[in-house]
This record gives C-alpha cells, structure tokens and sequence, in this order.
C-alpha cells in the first residue's frame, strides 16, 4: 500500500470516529506538557481545531513552540489535500459562507490544482499547509491561517533556471488570498530564487494573509557557513551577516549540523530584516518512506547546543526532549490506529541582528494502514 492510499484508508477510518479535529486532540491531552501548551492555551488550540473535519488527522499536523518564551502558548499547523473528504468540507463552507476566508482562500487554490494539466499540481502536488497564530495572537478569533506550498512533485533547486515554477507557486498563493498580483513583489522573489547555488532548494513558499503582505521563502540545504552567508549578501538581505556567522559557528561547535536554512519575507520593498535560520542535524526527504520517523536521540545533540543559549527556557527544553516517542498504538472504535510523534525542525530566529528566539515545529502523525 503506498502512502496516498494509507492516508485514504486513514481518512475514511477516521471520518467514522465522527467529530471534529478538536475531538480528536482532545484524546491527546493527556501527552502533551502543560509546560509547552498551558491549560487556558490549550482551549484556544481546540476552539481553533474544532473548525476541521476529523479526517485532516490523517495528515501531519502539530505545533510551533516558542521556547524563547515563558508562556505556554503555542500555534497550530494542519494539512490538507484536494480532492479527499476534508476538502470537500471547506469547499462547501465556501460556497455557503461568502465571509469564510479561509475556506474561500482553499477553494481558490484548490480549483488551481484540479485543472486538467494544472501546472500548479505538478510542482506542488495537490496538499497545502495552514498555520493558526493562536499563541501569538491576541485576538479571541483565530486569524485567517497562513498557507504554504511545498515543491514536492517538482523540487525548485538553485541554478537550474526554473523561474517560472517560483512564479507558479507564489501567483497561487497571492491570488488564493485575493491579493492583486505584484510585480516588483514577484521579481524580488525570483531574484532569491535566482541567487541560490547548486545542491540548495526552495523548500516551502507561504503567505500570512493576517499580517502586513510579504511572501514567506524556506531555502534550504546550504553544506557550510560561507555559502550560506555569500547567498544573503546575494539577496541583499538588511542584516548584519556577522550576526547569522556568530550562532551557526557556535551551534557547529556543539553540534552536528548537516545542512543549514533560512526563512526569508520577500516584500514589494525588499526583504524584511528578520531572519529565520534553521540547522539540520536530520536530513528529511519528502519521498522517503520514513520521512516522519526519528531516532530517540536523533534531537539530543542540538537541544543539548540549545540550551547553551541563555534566551531558551529551560522547562521548555526539557518538555520538548520528551515530545520525541516510539510509535504508539492507539485503539479506537473504528479499529487501531499508529502515532508518531518528533521534531521536524528548530528554527532560530535572528532579529536587530542578534539571535531573538527558537522555536520547535513538532509534529504528529496518525495512520491506521500499519503496524509496528
């Protein structure tokens, strides 16, 4: 069984749960620190949760987690493909509900991937990602959610002329939105896109239609520190470089880092001075079939490098160590079903050029096509 097929027999299962996804995060409180997500903080992730129909459990979704912050707050992250069940749901809440800009902004792009030959699908497939600032919002609602696309079907990779891929994927995401098309926006973006050396990628691309405009580029897979710093100087990115050269050095001291990221806002002005840099000590490949599967002690050496750091709360890290757990198996009426649950990634945030805040993306993934 391949995996589009586990995820169907997985929605299918799971829409026979009934419910909502915040019944199904609701069985999981029990698994989750108080000390990352608070109990007042938690009734926020749930009233957000409750918007979406069981089924996106079959896809990954989790948590951002600001460790740089004693609060225990956090935002939510969920996934959705086109043509499955959950889809379907958001489809009709858009024609009921001409207000509901969510669900009009999924439709959009929706209907962009299901064309006949849709050149969109073929660089990204047909799944986006939405992400909730519940934590860092002070709102009572939930904003309109971030989207992103990753170029999975077709990876976007440095020096090999795909410009016209980057302005498929960022045309989508600015018209699901119902932002006008910018030109001076798309030509900056393109310019990134065009500095990057071989052996790197455009990992994800994302707009956040609740904040001031900008588009959202994770470029990832730069091998040493010069590279890295010679492509932002490329961009012409605001910052000082020696900032970004000072917490990769150190971080290379204490760790094994594999590869390095960034995450850039590309604006009509130019890129926005804030940075976004994460450093990879697992390599994940979409297409390998043990993408969501880490080591126990894969983390370690990076969370033992991050608490070095004195802008890291220290009960944060420690309740983050144990997010990291062997598949579990867990029973419900509809059969048994396999949670895993890891890391994907730690993203440093660099601001006023000095290192700012951390934030842990975790994840948990729900199958009910296997066994362990």
């Amino acid at each position: 069984m391949d995996i589009d097929q586990a995820i169907t027999l997985t929605q299918d299962r799971l829409a026979k749960e009934g419910g909502t996804m915040g019944d199904l995060l609701g069985h999981f409180r029990n698994r989750i620190s108080p000390i990352l997500i608070g109990g007042p903080e938690w009734e926020r992730v749930l009233e957000c949760a409750r918007q979406h129909p069981i089924a996106m459990g079959a896809h990954p979704f989790g948590f951002e987690l600001p460790l740089h912050q004693p609060a225990p707050a956090a935002d939510f992250g969920v996934s959705l493909a086109s043509g499955t069940r959950a889809a379907a749901v958001f489809e009709d809440r858009a024609k009921a509900d001409r207000t509901d800009e969510t669900a009009r902004s999924i439709a959009r792009i929706f209907r962009q991937m299901d064309t006949d030959n849709s050149p969109l699908r073929h660089i990204v497939g047909r799944k986006l990602m939405l992400e909730y600032d519940i934590g860092s919002s002070r709102d009572d609602e939930p904003p309109h959610p971030a989207i992103f696309l990753r170029p999975g079907e077709r990876p976007i990779v440095g020096a090999n002329n795909q410009v016209n891929d980057v302005a498929t994927v960022v045309d989508a995401l600015v018209s699901c939105v119902g932002w006008e098309r910018n030109e001076t926006e798309l030509k900056k973006v393109e310019r990134v896109y065009q500095a990057l050396p071989e052996d790197t990628r455009m990992d994800s691309f994302g707009v956040f239609p609740s904040r001031s405009r900008a588009v959202r580029l994770a470029v990832m897979g730069f091998k040493a520190e010069k590279e890295l710093c010679s492509y932002l100087r490329d961009t012409g990115w605001p910052g000082q470089l020696s900032a970004v050269q000072s917490v990769v050095s150190r971080f290379k001291e204490r760790a094994n880092v594999v590869r390095s990221g960034v995450n850039i806002d590309v604006r009509e002005g130019g890129l926005g001075p804030t940075l976004g840099l994460t450093l990879i000590v697992k390599q994940r490949y979409t297409k390998d079939s043990r993408y969501w599967l880490d080591g126990l002690t894969d983390w370690d050496p990076f969370l033992e490098a991050l608490s070095r750091e004195d802008l890291v709360v220290p009960a944060k890290l420690k309740a983050l160590a144990g997010w990291v757990s062997k598949p579990t198996t867990l029973f419900a009426k509809s059969g048994n079903y396999v949670m895993l649950r890891g890391i994907h990634h730690i993203k440093l945030v660099i601001a006023e050029n000095q290192l700012r805040g951390a934030k842990a993306y975790v994840f948990m993934v729900l199958s009910g096509a296997v066994a362990f």
